[in-house]
């Protein structure tokens, strides 16, 4: 590598509405995007993706990246994050056979309940105690409730990146530990339980191998380099969930440090030396490359009401409308679809609001202060669960790109908020093909040369005392329902009298 001709690296994020791709040198150049729709099919419970468009979205945005000035020619290795939980059966040769359960599916409420019936010890080995109906091991044994076939048949489970890798490579991938872990797999062994899986009635032959995110799978082979825009060879590397994609793209990789990303909804993502354990079984720890600990979960609230409630209005008046409405009476639990997952497990919940909104603007405030105060209460979780929370914490996600919304967070979180310049998670893969297969530093020197910071919030005081009030009633309510325990609440209590 020269100064004026440094190595590119290419990161491919496959999120629940496209698909977007990235090319970025050493030194956190952005040399291309391009990105590619995806289209999902929700019914109640049901949130299901057609896998076939997820190869044509990713050949669709990488051939846009390409095109834009990345010169294929220059890029040394990809890596390929999706969505936390979303699976699919394969054939024998590598073909989609089931719909893609997305993320969210909450259909398997039956095989949730065997699952944590006969891997209780295992689920607290790993730290969450209890699999949500959401995570892909229930979702896996559902699909083999209504594919009785597939182990004769020898297909396979895949999540939705094993099927991107599998295209890239032309040949069967192992998956890796950070998307497998809603799968049952145990992410400090790097196996399967095999035991668990007996006892459910999963034989180990429909089940991938596995490797920790940043192993070396294989090589872009020729059929795929012609459908991308690629050259055949460049080295493929094993990828992680959207989550922690997204917390490697901030540069949050220190122990103590904290990613919080909103989009369609929202998901916080720290670092810790140890494995974290909860008795509650609502945070999950994802293991780093690095050998560290990734807490964290992703709530049922986010941005995505914005699209859904708010799609016919301009949003930049909307939220000029909003901003001298803040802090605001109105209190809203915003959920993007039924049940939450995280900072509490309450499969019955639903979205409300304390009264009706004077008007849009005044909804839209509280939309985002809503989503503003789910996002304090988790970070008082995971503080109540021991984990440092005194490190920087960054925003990343789409909600980004509303400042009035930016600085609400920092106001309701009550400290000082870092947003990088160019985060998200297609960087973030980027980061890890280069602390993989670039300079031996590590993913932490890695992160520090490609991230680059924009600027810093800072919390107004001006505006405590109205949100610790209005975070207090927003407790009350929850555990009025019974979703939020006395417990947490006493504890976020006791940390904003702090």
């Amino acid at each position: 590598m020269t100064g004026a001709d440094p190595d590119v690296w290419l990161g491919i994020d496959l999120g629940t509405q496209g698909v977007r791709a990235v090319a970025v040198t050493s030194d956190g150049r952005l040399l291309g995007t391009g990105s590619s729709p995806l289209t999902s099919h929700r019914r109640g419970e049901r949130h299901e993706q057609d896998p076939g468009q997820w190869w044509r979205a990713v050949c669709s945005a990488v051939g846009q990246t390409c095109a834009a000035g990345a010169d294929p020619r220059r890029i040394r290795a990809v890596a390929v994050d999706a969505t936390s939980g979303t699976l699919t059966l394969t054939d024998r040769h590598g073909r989609c056979v089931a719909p893609g359960l997305m993320y969210d599916d909450g259909r398997a409420t039956v095989e949730t309940e065997q699952v944590n019936a006969l891997g209780e010890q295992q689920w607290a080995k790993a730290g969450y105690r209890r699999m949500q109906r959401s995570w892909g091991l229930p979702k896996l044994r559902w699909l083999l409730d209504r594919y009785p076939h597939a182990v004769a048949d020898g297909w396979r489970l895949a999540h939705q990146n094993d099927v991107i890798n599998r295209n890239l490579v032309g040949h069967e991938v192992p998956t890796d530990t950070s998307n497998a872990l809603k799968s049952g797999a145990d992410a400090a062994a790097v196996t399967w339980p095999e035991q668990v899986f007996a006892a459910l009635g999963i034989p180990t032959a429909i089940l991938p191998g596995l490797v920790m995110p940043g192993t070396l799978i294989g090589e872009v082979c020729a059929g795929a380099a012609a459908e991308c825009g690629l050259v055949p060879g460049i080295p493929v590397v094993a990828g992680m969930t959207d989550g922690c994609a997204a917390q490697l793209g901030s540069g949050a990789t220190a122990v103590g440090s904290w990613n919080s990303a909103l989009g369609t909804t929202l998901v916080l993502k720290g670092v810790t030396e140890d494995l974290l354990h909860d008795p509650n079984g609502v945070v999950y720890s994802h293991r780093s490359p690095s050998g560290h600990w990734l807490p964290g979960g992703a709530s049922s609230t986010g941005a995505g009401l914005v699209a859904r409630e708010f799609a016919d209005a301009g949003l930049d008046r909307l939220t000029d409308e909003a901003a001298p409405l803040l802090p605001t009476g109105l209190l809203r639990y915003p959920l993007v679809s039924p049940g939450e997952r995280f900072p509490f497990v309450a499969p019955d919940a639903i979205a409300f609001s304390s009264r009706e909104p004077a008007g849009r603007a005044e909804d839209f405030a509280a939309l985002m202060q809503g989503v503003a105060y789910l996002e304090r209460l988790c970070f008082d979780y995971v503080d109540l669960l021991g984990a440092p929370t005194d490190g920087a914490v960054v925003l990343t996600g789409g909600a980004t790109r509303n400042p009035v919304w930016n600085q609400l967070r920092a106001d309701v979180l009550r400290r000082p908020l870092s947003l990088p310049r160019h985060a998200q998670p297609a960087l973030g893969m980027a980061v890890l093909a280069a602390s993989a297969c670039g300079d031996p530093g590590g993913l932490d020197r890695a992160a520090a040369a490609m991230v680059r910071p924009d600027r810093v919030l800072e919390p107004r005081l001006s505006h405590r005392s109205a949100h610790d009030e209005g975070y207090a009633r927003l407790l009350g309510l929850l555990v009025q329902r019974g979703w939020l325990s006395e417990t947490v609440s006493a504890h976020a209590r006791e940390r904003t009298a702090q």
